[in-house]
């Protein structure tokens, strides 16, 4: 068995790189492990790390007594219909810019871009009243239409580096082969540039499960609020339970999670795939 040399810069390297991932992680394990503390542990030893006794209790109140059931379907509703639509738009839009605009390709991604210059507090006013006028406000679907807005554009811009890597000898051998422009786009194209989906959809699930200022601005009903609004809302009580905090926060964090952790293998595999007659 062969073995393997480690000079002491790289164990140093290793070593560096340990304790800073470590540093990283903490507060996400922090906030994951006193999700399981009582209440009572959580102020008579706040400082402490692992509970004495681990419950279920937070998760319960906040699901079923608060009902965050509710918000989290409504997150989800939100975040994977702005996932999909916006990346589907976003790789249409791309592989046009690039194959149908080539010249214009960098001139038109670059504009694209231009629009993340705003911040997006300035905006609220003109979302607001374009969302009343067009009788939106307090919908989901409002939401959705705003959050793909601040999505595509960047997606786009990603998108458009990942189309330029495929060769156009690939397409054209697809159309010789009988196929035609759809799908040589959808059995040819997509697969070469599927680490770019998936980051694209990471992107925009992150972004629009975590969004917070538009979902509070443009959605007045309790029963239609995201989870990120709910979370926040628990501040208002007049008295702070810290146990159902940790664990509101931690259902919002363990989605985006799970969600990258689920699609995060496709990142790397198979960039030749669909290439191969």
């Amino acid at each position: 068995m062969k073995k393997i040399k480690i000079s002491p810069g790289g164990c140093f390297a290793y070593i560096y790189l340990t304790i800073l991932s470590l540093t990283c992680i903490f507060p996400l394990l922090w906030l994951l492990v006193s999700a399981f503390k009582s209440s009572g542990e959580m102020l008579a030893n706040p400082t402490g790390f692992f509970p004495k006794a681990w419950t279920l209790e937070n998760f319960k109140t906040v699901l079923f007594t608060l009902s965050f059931t509710v918000n989290i379907k409504n997150s989800l509703i939100v975040a994977l219909v702005t996932t999909v639509i916006a990346t589907t738009v976003s790789a249409l839009a791309a592989y046009g810019i690039i194959r149908f605009f080539p010249k214009l390709g960098n001139v038109m991604t670059k504009l694209l871009i231009t629009t993340y210059m705003f911040p997006s507090i300035m905006l609220v006013i003109p979302y607001a009243v374009v969302m009343r006028a067009i009788h939106l406000t307090n919908s989901r679907v409002g939401l959705v239409l705003v959050y793909m807005s601040f999505s595509v554009p960047y997606a786009v811009w990603m998108l458009v580096g990942f189309f330029k890597t495929v060769p156009i000898a690939i397409e054209e051998s697809g159309r010789i082969d009988g196929a035609n422009r759809l799908q040589v786009f959808t059995m040819l194209v997509l697969p070469l540039v599927r680490p770019g989906l998936v980051s694209t959809a990471i992107y925009v699930f992150i972004n629009a499960w975590n969004e917070f200022l538009y979902a509070l601005l443009l959605i007045s009903s309790s029963s239609k609020q995201t989870l990120s609004v709910a979370v926040k809302t628990l501040e208002g009580a007049d008295i702070l339970n810290w146990g159902s905090m940790m664990a509101a926060s931690a259902i919002v964090v363990l989605p985006s999670i799970i969600f990258f952790c689920l699609i995060q293998n496709k990142i790397a595999g198979g960039l030749a795939d669909g290439a191969v007659k």
